[in-house]
């Protein structure tokens, strides 16, 4: 390429892929990608399950019955985990599985076809998958964790849950110990849940990105031709992206269930 073309370097990609678009500053600052994204995928996604519900018929169509099935699988789920009455922990975790499951599946969307549609807008940074931020992890194993505690009140009591707080697993004599325990016990869920979720979607994106730059590297090396690095490039994004499949529903699937796991508990007695 000629001097004042040349494409950015490999640093430069990648750092140009993971900067988030933002507004504010300091604590104020809000992750506009990440925000857009999610708020967009959730009204698309719920907006169709409303609409396959209420127009739902005694003969399925296909998205009906796909809708049934994903449901049906989640309230399995639910029956044999939670052992309480609650009527919102089946929504929840069908909330949970898709939305997460949807958000996580924009990340098989070629790395600059999103980015490279808005520059045509002015935007320059956009992270178009949501769970590869820390900030939406968080929120959501913090929305987690609220109602773990709010369980807590709701099946134990304000004195339930503090008697279970001081008295388990080794007595009241021990108090503080089973304190410090159960404090240490609470902060790693929702920090399990938020960084194993953020963790997992964060590598596989940098994985692509790095596809990406390998087939690049083709091109500039002269060792093949455009079109045969085009072809290395799809090759190699193909059979990651297949593997990837199972990765984020996986991902989905694993803090869904944890959230079950973890609001049947605040559920019981110890």
């Amino acid at each position: 390429m000629a001097a004042g073309t040349a494409g950015p370097t490999a640093n430069e990609y990648i750092s140009h892929h993971l900067i988030n678009l933002t507004v504010g500053e300091g604590f104020w600052t809000l992750h506009l990608d990440t925000l857009i994204m999610s708020g967009l995928i959730g009204l698309v996604v719920f907006g169709l399950m409303w609409m396959a519900g209420r127009g739902a018929t005694l003969v399925p169509g296909k998205f009906q019955a796909f809708v049934e099935i994903v449901v049906e699988m989640v309230d399995k789920q639910v029956r044999d985990t939670f052992h309480a009455k609650s009527g919102l922990v089946t929504p929840l975790a069908i909330t949970v599985f898709i939305w997460i499951f949807c958000m996580n599946a924009v990340d098989l969307i070629p790395v600059d076809f999103i980015p490279r549609f808005l520059e045509l807008f002015g935007v320059h940074y956009f992270k178009a998958v949501p769970t590869t931020d820390p900030n939406a992890t968080f929120a959501m194993s913090l929305s987690v964790f609220a109602l773990i505690f709010w369980f807590n009140f709701k099946y134990k009591g304000v004195g339930g849950f503090i008697h279970e707080v001081l008295t388990a697993p080794f007595g009241i004599w021990l108090a503080p110990v089973n304190l410090a325990l159960r404090i240490v016990e609470e902060l790693a869920k929702p920090i399990s849940l938020a960084l194993r979720l953020f963790g997992n979607m964060f590598a596989g994106e940098v994985l692509f990105i790095l596809m990406v730059l390998l087939a690049g590297a083709w091109t500039w090396d002269a060792l093949f031709t455009s079109s045969l690095s085009m072809f290395g490039h799809v090759v190699l994004s193909l059979g990651w992206g297949i593997f990837h499949i199972l990765i984020i529903t996986l991902q989905a699937f694993i803090f869904m269930m944890l959230t079950i796991v973890y609001l049947s508990m605040a559920s019981e007695s110890h």
